[in-house]
């Protein structure tokens, strides 16, 4: 199964690229889509979607996994990359690829198994779990993956999104 996992955002667009066959992890891409407010607000969305597009159309996943979004503080932020996310959401399901959703917690859960645990220990699971030399950078794309690596491990794929 093909897995692409995505930690959405605005200015950074976290996507990693994931094979999970037979509770074997296989990388195969993983990387940041980024937009600068040079561009206008909705240039700056339709580059997410094109860019997630053509990702998209390279690996042909089998389902596509996003974060939930958690904002506590600036409304004005969350409203912008709510708005960047429902794109990255708009691009899968134009896709007709199964879309799956998570919450920080269930990530969390699914990657270290604690649901309480802090960003460095999902950053070393993921390392650990993908056998990668390194913590992938920027933290958005370290969060892609483990968004991808939760779903892998996940027993819930009824909570699935599909257009026929």
């Amino acid at each position: 199964m093909i897995i692409v996992g995505l930690d959405p955002g605005i200015a950074i667009l976290g996507y990693g690229v994931i094979e999970y066959k037979g509770n074997n992890f296989k990388v195969i891409d993983y990387g940041a889509m980024e937009t600068t407010p040079d561009n206008i607000f909705p240039v700056r969305l339709k580059m997410l979607y094109d860019e997630l597009s053509k990702l998209l159309d390279k690996y042909k996943p089998d389902s596509v996994a996003i974060e939930e979004l958690f904002f506590n503080k600036n409304s004005k932020t969350a409203i912008k990359v709510g708005q960047a996310r429902g794109v990255q959401v708009l691009a899968a399901i134009n896709k007709g690829i199964e879309l799956f959703e998570y919450t920080p917690l269930q990530v969390k859960q699914g990657v270290v198994g604690y649901g309480r645990a802090d960003k460095k220990q999902v950053q070393e699971m993921v390392k650990v779990l993908l056998n990668l030399n390194t913590v992938p950078k920027p933290d958005d794309v370290a969060d892609a993956l483990a968004v991808a690596i939760c779903h892998a491990h996940s027993s819930n794929f009824k909570d699935s999104f599909k257009m026929k």
